[in-house]
């Protein structure tokens, strides 16, 4: 079985930290998302894995390289343009060789990995296994609707559709997809959606249509996906939750400091009066002077907090917060960020910012 990551979506609901980088490595937990999904691949045994990649090549290419350092074997496949799921799978074809493969869309994260998803459908070899999960908003996503399995026990799929209106369940489909070689002819058939988009909900309901068996799994814990600020910092307080963060020390500290709970220190971090709250990941080379760092927290290399305070928020690397009264809470700040108070008169707030930022003032 082989492994097809897609991480050529442009990230347009986290703008503007995608216009300059790629979502699937906005890290969670100070690593990036698409880590975790290599990750779950090597773990169930997969370590031929294909990576779908766009506009942001060089970037996952530089970060993932030739898959070694993970245990895989990685190849990059161009997608010319976001052309829907079904695409992605259709330009596989000669990566798949014909052979039953895992599709993990890049920015997701599943609880629990898939080494269980994967000898499921090894032993009950369908065609198609989705993933479901319960959704509050189902019309946001692709729904499926189940009934009754007449030749066995359990469910079957009767029909997907991807953001209804009207959705028929509350079961949306989480984004991991195991195929057999059927799924090519089905790209092939299916004509883009009012999107322009070739939907892989199309191309598993034609599956459907012509016979082929769609097996439903129900996911029993958490899964995320990262495309959105308050899914992105709710990943991240899970995976600091569920990760053993005990371990490291500063390269500096002094009396005055206070760490408290579990915490992640990577080397080179330097302590000055500064209380740190875990669950918290700090990364190498930051610096934390007469700050307070509270709970679900992940700070990037080489950071620099300086009379501050910042809880349930992350940072990216080679950021700068100095001399702000105000506790930061919730909050997603890119690399090489400056937020600083300044001495000048008259007083007055002064921003430099891109196109879709965001601030809010209490």
């Amino acid at each position: 079985m082989k492994g097809l990551i897609l991480s050529g979506g442009k990230g347009t609901r986290l703008r503007p930290l995608t216009y300059t980088s790629a979502k699937q490595l906005v890290p969670v937990a100070n690593k990036p998302v698409l880590f975790f999904g290599i990750e779950s691949l090597v773990a169930a045994g997969i370590v031929e894995i294909g990576i779908i990649v766009g506009e942001t090549e060089p970037e996952i290419r530089a970060a993932v390289g030739d898959g070694s350092a993970f245990g895989a074997r990685v190849t990059y496949i161009r997608q010319d343009a976001p052309r829907g799921l079904a695409h992605a799978v259709m330009i596989a074809e000669e990566f798949m060789a014909g052979e039953e493969f895992v599709m993990y869309l890049g920015d997701n994260l599943i609880a629990g990995g898939i080494t269980g998803l994967v000898e499921e459908f090894s032993a009950s070899a369908p065609n198609a296994m989705i993933l479901l999960a319960e959704v509050a908003h189902p019309e946001q996503f692709g729904v499926a609707e189940l009934a009754d399995a007449e030749d066995r026990d359990g469910m079957r799929v009767v029909r997907l559709e991807e953001k209804p209106k009207e959705p028929k369940s509350n079961l949306a489909l989480v984004g991991v997809y195991l195929f057999d070689r059927n799924i090519f002819d089905a790209v092939k058939r299916i004509k883009p959606s009012a999107r322009g988009e070739l939907e892989i909900t199309d191309a598993i309901q034609d599956l459907i249509d012509q016979g082929y068996e769609v097996q439903p799994h129900k996911v029993a814990g958490w899964w995320k996906d990262t495309g959105k600020l308050d899914d992105l910092l709710e990943a991240n307080h899970i995976m600091l939750d569920a990760q053993d963060l005990a371990g490291g020390e500063p390269a500096s500290s002094d009396d005055a400091c206070r760490i408290e709970g579990r915490v992640s220190i990577a080397p080179g971090v330097e302590l000055i009066r500064t209380t740190i709250r875990g669950p918290v990941s700090i990364g190498p080379g930051v610096r934390l002077e007469d700050a307070f760092v509270g709970p679900y927290t992940s700070i990037g290399p080489g950071c620099s907090l300086v009379r501050c305070e910042i809880e349930n928020s992350i940072i990216l690397e080679n950021s700068e917060i100095c001399d702000i009264d105000r506790r930061i809470d919730g909050s997603l700040v890119g690399k090489n960020v400056r937020i600083v108070r300044s001495d000048r008169k008259p007083r007055a707030y002064r921003f430099m910012l891109g196109d879709n930022s965001e601030v809010g003032f209490i």
